[in-house]
């Protein structure tokens, strides 16, 4: 079994680097969390090392925190770029500064 996962793995790693640049993380994102967090969970975007993911609430943000080294040495393994940080960001928080940014 450990030969299938290590052949997924290099499959998996050689098809980012065709994605765009700064889709690499996001689309990384799904198969470094797993499928329980990634059904609950939305990576948003790349940019300037830092990958932002949205999560249903701050205890799921508080959770993740935890992991969050784990899960930017398992990105870096998947893409062709310097993920440095996560920042896990609530629905809420999202909610509200999209409408702030529409006020301005």
């Amino acid at each position: 079994m450990e030969h299938a996962g290590a052949g997924f793995n290099k499959i998996v790693s050689e098809s980012f680097p065709q994605a765009a640049s700064e889709d690499a993380a996001v689309l990384a994102w799904p198969l470094v969390c797993g499928t329980a967090v990634a059904d609950k969970t939305q990576a948003l975007e790349f940019n300037d090392g830092e990958l932002r993911v949205q999560v249903p609430d701050a205890k799921w943000r508080a959770q993740l925190l935890g992991l969050a080294p784990q899960y930017v040495a398992a990105v870096n393994k998947f893409v062709n770029q310097d993920v440095r940080r996560i920042c896990f960001v609530t629905q809420e928080e999202m909610a509200q500064s999209f409408e702030q940014r529409k006020q301005a």
